[in-house]
């Protein structure tokens, strides 16, 4: 049986794009996955839209914040949660390609990497790709993170055979907090590793925080 993948979102008022991006990890080739929705009191209708995925789908789960936290302790709420091998983030408004999971964690598997990132491309408001696609290179050291901010959250993958929850727990800050996260992985591992190929794609929209 293959590694189960745990995949983490953040929601707050996503409900015009999560239906997309729930439907992006349905489609997935690689299906041992459980996908944890952390609902940071969200005030649209985005638990309604999830309820529809959720009825259908045992591996689709549900967390009520008590208040609206931001995206880190979302995420760090998931992160407790979460019972897979590997660890990857989505954003409520990305998509991921089919293939994402099974490219990404086959590469962990075979090499032994703690901490993996990817190519992506940037979308219209409409989830259609726009052709801006992001290189990565091979790899990251600490160092070259810290002049470097090319780790995208929505495209990282890290092995918890290999970290420890404490590592990829995120400072509870409003912004900012992937980088920080990112950088404390690498001041303990020797280099994350980037694999130059398309896995995702970043929604740009009037309410994109970064």
């Amino acid at each position: 049986m293959s590694d189960l993948i745990s995949i983490v979102v953040p929601v707050y008022n996503a409900e015009k794009y999560l239906s997309e991006a729930i439907k992006s990890v349905q489609s997935q080739t690689y299906k041992n996955w459980e996908l944890i929705l952390v609902n940071d009191c969200t005030l649209d209708n985005s638990k309604v839209v999830a309820a529809q995925f959720i009825k259908d789908d045992p591996r689709i789960k549900w967390i009520d914040l008590k208040q609206n936290s931001g995206a880190a302790i979302a995420r760090n709420t998931g992160i407790k949660s979460a019972k897979g091998k590997y660890i990857c983030f989505l954003d409520s408004d990305d998509i991921w390609v089919k293939d994402k999971l099974k490219i990404q964690s086959s590469l962990m598997e075979q090499n032994g990497w703690a901490f993996s990132f990817s190519g992506y491309e940037f979308a219209m408001e409409d989830g259609k790709p726009n052709g801006k696609k992001v290189v990565v290179p091979e790899s990251l050291t600490y160092k070259q993170a810290l002049k470097n901010t090319i780790i995208w959250t929505s495209t990282v993958m890290l092995s918890m055979s290999k970290l420890s929850k404490d590592d990829i727990y995120m400072p509870n800050v409003r912004k900012g907090q992937d980088t920080a996260t990112w950088w404390k992985i690498l001041k303990k591992i020797d280099k994350a590793y980037g694999i130059n190929e398309i896995l995702a794609y970043y929604r740009r929209h009037s309410n994109t925080l970064s």
